[in-house]
């Protein structure tokens, strides 16, 4: 493994704890305000905003991780059925098609930021700014646009992305006796 896709690997590691305590975070927070809502007639302030925010953020920064890990969803059976150089020709379309997406996304995002911003948007209850979330937002959209080429550019050099070695069937491997 390089320097560059092990360096790569622990900076995604964290990257996806810290998306996982996101959803930590947007899973208390929204089942106490639900607790407080039923039981006391006060839910916790800016619970939906807050949360929503959370939730963008880890799922923007998990995008960015997929875009060099390979980890997304994919029905591949076409590509499993055919050689290993024309299976590399559709990864690598994938993969643009990916960046492609990946660019119009950050694009978008910023326009984001940038009207929130410009208007002082703020959540209902506490008056909490969003354009700092939303920079964190666009910054992990931003990072996917680069993770996404470094994964094509991996592919065009003949490397796979998913971290894993291709497993076998076992029955068809022996790993398992026949009885």
């Amino acid at each position: 493994m390089t320097g560059f896709r092990r360096s790569f690997d622990r900076a995604a590691s964290l990257v996806e704890t810290l998306a996982a305590l996101c959803l930590a975070v947007v899973t208390v927070t929204v089942f106490v305000s639900a607790l407080g809502r039923y039981f006391f007639a006060t839910p916790i302030p800016d619970a939906f905003d807050v949360s929503r925010l959370l939730l963008g953020l880890a799922i923007a920064w998990g995008f960015a991780v997929l875009g060099l890990r390979g980890g997304h969803i994919c029905v591949d059976i076409l590509a499993e059925a055919l050689p290993a150089r024309p299976r590399q020709v559709i990864e690598i379309v994938a993969q643009l098609v990916l960046l492609g997406f990946s660019v119009l996304l950050a694009w978008k995002i910023h326009s984001r930021f940038d009207s929130a911003l410009q208007s002082g948007e703020a959540t209902f209850d506490l008056r909490l700014a969003v354009w700092p979330f939303i920079f964190a937002i666009w910054l992990g959209f931003a990072a996917s646009v680069l993770t996404t080429f470094a994964g094509l550019i991996l592919l065009c050099l003949g490397q796979r992305l998913d971290p894993f070695e291709r497993l076998d069937d076992p029955l068809e491997s022996g790993a398992f006796p026949h009885e």
